[in-house]
């Protein structure tokens, strides 16, 4: 009886533990996410420099003779119900598949969700950086392009101001083109799945979430294709800088020699 109520106050203690933990968790996610919303919207909001940096991008892929964003645009203004998913996509899988695999990594323990969390909220404050210092203008913004999400706003939740929801759209930052952590957040996505689980079926999903997300952001010509490469490598190099740290400081407890020993000292 003693050991049954013991187990009881054990699993009782656990479960108050872990419900600690995730509020916290919580609170933290929600705060770096305020905090990175709200200093998006301090970066310098003249459109005239922010349309030269996007030109320059412009030129920079057409020297390297990167594959147009222009015909994927074209396509998804040909095809309208394309254009649409394609829209609620990006206005609405960073956060949610986001929030839901920040979720499902701190049920599978403290080893693979802390590392991703810090990757996630070290990567997303380095954007912040670019965001904050030199805006750029998406494609939609210059000649030529067409704003696939304008064109669906009176359909969608969003309206006309990038993917802000209709009527809050002087709170979101349109010259945050450069990097695209729409990008970068969805292959943190697939870099979380790897590293939690040995399902190929989940591993393959993420990947393919992350490849799919590329696509649509250039699509719905909300970033040029060097914004979501710079994204994604952006979000590798911090991930494998804090796993390799996470590595080097963590300590591997070494074996007594005499085990007998060591029981009787405790």
């Amino acid at each position: 009886m003693a050991l049954t109520t013991m187990c009881a106050r054990d699993v009782g203690t656990t479960a108050v533990l872990r419900a600690r933990s995730a509020v916290r968790e919580i609170g933290i996610i929600a705060l770096l996410y305020v905090g990175y919303s709200a200093a998006r919207t301090l970066a310098d909001g003249r459109l005239g420099p922010a349309l030269v940096r996007a030109a320059d991008i412009a030129h920079l892929e057409q020297m390297l003779h990167v594959p147009g964003e222009l015909e994927l645009n074209r396509f998804l203004t040909m095809h309208g119900w394309l254009g649409l998913a394609a829209d609620y996509w990006y206005a609405s899988a960073h956060y949610v598949v986001t929030g839901l695999v920040l979720i499902w990594l701190f049920r599978r323990g403290q080893d693979v969700y802390v590392p991703a969390r810090r990757a996630l909220a070290v990567a997303t404050i380095v954007a912040l950086g670019f965001y904050l210092t030199i805006p750029t203008a998406p494609p939609r913004m210059l000649p030529g392009f067409t704003d696939v999400m304008a064109l669906h706003s009176d359909i969608g939740w969003w309206g006309s101001d990038a993917s802000a929801p209709k009527g809050l759209g002087g709170m979101t930052n349109e010259l945050a083109a450069f990097p695209s952590m729409h990008a970068g957040w969805a292959l943190w996505v697939a870099l979380g799945i790897w590293s939690a689980t040995r399902s190929k079926l989940l591993r393959g999903a993420g990947v393919a979430y992350a490849l799919l997300t590329g696509i649509v952001v250039i699509a719905t010509a909300n970033h040029w294709i060097v914004d979501v490469v710079v994204g994604q490598l952006i979000v590798l190099a911090v991930w494998f800088g804090v796993t390799h740290h996470r590595r080097r400081t963590t300590t591997v407890p070494v074996a007594s020699e005499d085990p007998l020993r060591e029981t009787q000292a405790a």
